[in-house]
């Protein structure tokens, strides 16, 4: 009896160990297509390989159940990338500031022209063409007066009879409070020295800073938006070689300054080395 007992249990072979064998070919398979998902730069493919590979495995066959399984960090491609990434709503994007800017150019345009107006009826109701000229550009609106008209020669004390015509022209920059102004003084290339002045540097500068004091002691004008330097002759206007061209050069600008520049301007000073 014993015998036959043996040989029936040999006829039946333990193929117990097929279950273990086949939950290694299944890790196997899923690791081949996670380090092949892992591979592609593309993050749409990536998530629909790992969406059907967890719809296959969301039974619990095996040892392991796989729909746990956590994406692999892997680097989107430039246009998923684009779209994927936050906005901050604070930081306006580059059309918004275009537009901007756009509108402050056209408003400055608009209030340095209105300005230039009035200044040019200031000059032709009390005849000062001769003394005084505008000109508007593209970073600035200038106001240019002849020496003559403010200092006697050699002198940078202001006349009494200019003080009138400060106090007007601070009664118009004090309409336009956005912007800053620059008081410059020029000579011509006649040498002085004196005992208040050893160079023309010395001159030009000082009569810029008294000529920007006078229009400082109007109150509704505040003093940081002035500055005042001195050229000397290094920015003449006109030749030093004749009596008229020096004194289109013995002048001093006033000089109220734009806050945006026009793009072809900053591109021009971009290219500067």
């Amino acid at each position: 009896m014993s015998k036959k007992r043996q040989e029936h249990h040999e006829e039946h072979v333990d193929e117990s160990w097929l279950i273990p064998y086949a939950d290694l070919l299944t890790l196997l398979l899923a690791l081949f297509i996670i380090l092949f998902a892992a591979s592609q730069t593309d993050q749409k493919k990536y998530q629909a390989i790992m969406q059907s590979f967890n719809s296959a495995f969301t039974g619990g066959i095996g040892q392991f159940n796989f729909s746990n399984l956590i994406p692999l960090s892997t680097e989107p491609n430039i246009d998923q990338k684009k779209y994927d990434q936050p906005t901050d709503p604070a930081t306006p994007n580059a059309a918004e500031q275009q537009q901007k800017q756009q509108q402050q150019m056209e408003k400055e345009q608009y209030d340095l022209q209105q300005l230039k107006q009035k200044l040019d009826q200031y000059i032709a109701d009390n005849k000062l063409t001769t003394q005084l000229e505008t000109k508007l550009t593209e970073d600035l609106l200038m106001l240019t007066i002849r020496d003559n008209a403010l200092f006697s020669s050699g002198s940078a004390t202001v006349k009494p009879e200019a003080k009138q015509l400060a106090g007007t022209i601070s009664e118009m920059l004090a309409q336009y409070p956005d912007y800053r102004i620059e008081v410059a003084g020029h000579t011509d290339n006649v040498p002085i020295r004196t005992a208040a002045f050893e160079t023309n540097w010395d001159l030009s500068a000082k009569r810029a800073l008294n000529f920007m004091k006078i229009l400082l002691e109007n109150d509704k004008i505040g003093p940081e938006r002035f500055r005042s330097i001195g050229y000397g002759e290094y920015h003449p206007i006109d030749t030093n070689d004749s009596e008229a061209g020096r004194a289109k050069n013995r002048r001093v600008e006033v000089s109220i300054l734009r806050s945006v520049k026009p793009p072809q301007m900053i591109d021009a000073a971009a290219k500067q080395p």
